[in-house]
């Protein structure tokens, strides 16, 4: 990627990250837009969404609910839908497979960064809770403004470390190895058919709709291994 498309990718991948929980909470932060979003940056968006989708069976299980802490999937989609879509022509499945586990690895250490900014963000409001019992505006504008730099901060720096890592990874993995590659091909089939068939069997019910569903993975499973092909 060209430096203008890297800064392209981190400033997206901020405001991705931004979309979680500070602005303007619209689904951004999914992993099947943020992987499209990054893909559409170097110009291969069909490349950003195929690794999106892939995350997105993992992320789909997981629900933000209260103060629990959750993996924080969006900036590191973005950076490894960035990374497939610029690999599009010459990208080997062990590659790919090294773009997921990064982008996994992202998301959990995007959870633990989102704790770390909330600790900091309750501390800023104790440093001036005087001023907010009174109702000061300035004191009020001041904490939801660094706790935004904070939260963009953190989007920053999830971002640039996913794309750094997820281009070391890329350069490791992206070589010919042989039986190798079919063993990595096998290994992100398995991947990819065990988070949906894990999320599948979880939200799809019981009875006639699990039916429904072991059909359509069936049927899904017969096209991508004929695209595949």
């Amino acid at each position: 990627m060209s430096l203008l498309e890297v800064a392209a990718v981190v400033l997206l991948g901020t405001l991705v990250g931004l979309d979680v929980a500070s602005v303007p909470q619209a689904m951004f932060s999914r992993p099947l837009v943020a992987g499209t979003l990054g893909g559409v940056v170097v110009g291969e968006p069909l490349a950003g969404l195929a690794v999106g989708a892939l995350l997105e069976l993992f992320a789909i299980d997981t629900l933000p609910v209260g103060a629990t802490r959750n993996p924080d999937w969006g900036p590191g989609s973005v950076a490894v839908g960035a990374l497939a879509g610029a690999h599009h022509s010459g990208i080997l499945a062990s590659a790919l497979l090294g773009l997921v586990m990064v982008a996994v690895l992202s998301a959990w250490a995007g959870g633990l960064l989102v704790h770390l900014v909330r600790r900091a963000n309750v501390l800023a409001v104790a440093s001036r809770r005087a001023a907010l019992d009174a109702g000061d505006p300035a004191a009020i504008l001041a904490v939801q403004r660094r706790g935004l730099l904070r939260d963009a901060a953190r989007s920053m720096a999830l971002t640039a470390f996913a794309l750094g890592i997820g281009d070391v990874v890329s350069a490791l993995f992206g070589h010919r190895w042989g039986a190798g590659q079919a063993a990595a091909t096998l290994a992100l089939a398995a991947t990819s058919l065990g988070a949906a068939g894990l999320v599948g069997w979880r939200l799809g019910g019981a009875g006639w709709r699990r039916l429904w569903f072991a059909g359509g993975l069936g049927a899904g499973g017969v096209v991508a291994s004929l695209w595949l092909r």
